[in-house]
């Protein structure tokens, strides 16, 4: 099983009757919630899931942006959502060269959470009526009904052989003796720019590898082996331990599951780089070298 699923693939599940759970986490940074969209159409059956207030925990002290929900929270916004351990899930946000975060972020903590079958749809939603126009309209429906209550029974077991994470310490080590991933635009990195946290720059020791990279002009991820010989020349070899940043754990999700497409195993700091610079003893380096 891939963490995956074309277009094609899920319209000939659902015309088989093979209905995974569909949840819809579109996203866009710094603005407003996908719940208007959601409303104005979403794939038949699909239920809204809030990235900022329901796939991450609340802002505090020393916190990133977006840290990891509490996990009795985030399993009843998934039994909300009609998730049970025995059914198939597939997520997707708006797609398009800035697809995957919110829908990796999901499947991130879902796979962190113990479920076994959960995948993301390639190409999200821009994927999905583009293929639909190109079938003439009508082969691939949206809809604007919200799907009625059916609570799943979804329970969490994270622990071995689910999604891993990394802390601030871990990360900064992993940045020395492994791989460690700035998934960010590379300007970002290089401190040259910094929208969103108080300081600019990077981990020392950590390699820019923009989440832009993962996907092909039509925002789709690229292929299997395109894939590999990215992170490849990045530096990750077979023995070698991979972790992965952003600014707030978001886009880095994408890049762990770019990553495991590739067949690499990747850790997510999940707290990131607004984690790291709320300490201001925590180092920061610049320019476009690791540091």
């Amino acid at each position: 099983m891939t963490a995956i699923i074309s277009v094609s693939e899920l319209a000939s599940d659902l015309a088989g009757g093979k209905e995974p759970v569909l949840l819809d986490v579109r996203y866009e940074r710094g603005g407003p919630s996908g719940a208007d969209a959601y409303r104005q159409g979403h794939l038949p059956g699909a239920v809204y899931v809030d990235l900022d207030t329901e796939l991450a925990g609340p802002v505090g002290p020393g916190t990133g942006r977006h840290p990891l929900p509490p996990l009795d929270d985030f399993t009843a916004t998934m039994r909300r959502a009609g998730v049970s351990r025995g059914r198939p899930v597939v997520v997707y946000d708006g797609g398009g060269m800035g697809g995957g975060w919110g829908a990796a972020r999901c499947w991130w903590l879902l796979r962190w959470a113990g479920h076994p079958d959960v995948r993301v749809l390639d190409g999200g939603l821009a994927a999905w009526t583009a293929y639909r126009e190109a079938e003439g309209g009508g082969a691939l429906p949206l809809s604007t009904e919200t799907p009625g209550p059916r609570e799943g029974d979804f329970t969490p077991v994270p622990g071995p052989g689910t999604a891993r994470m990394l802390d601030a310490d871990e990360a900064a080590s992993l940045a020395r003796r492994g791989l460690l991933l700035d998934a960010r635009a590379a300007e970002r990195y290089r401190g040259e720019v910094e929208p969103l946290d108080p300081v600019a720059g990077h981990i020392p020791g950590a390699v820019s590898a923009p989440t832009t990279e993962n996907l092909t002009d039509a925002g789709l991820f690229r292929s299997r082996q395109a894939l590999a010989e990215r992170f490849e020349a990045l530096g990750a070899a077979p023995e070698t331990e991979v972790g992965v940043y952003c600014g707030s754990g978001v886009s880095a999700a994408q890049e762990v599951l770019a990553l495991e497409l590739a067949g690499i195993d990747a850790a997510l700091y999940v707290g990131s780089w607004s984690e790291w610079t709320a300490d201001s003893g925590r180092p920061v380096a610049t320019g476009p070298e690791a540091g």
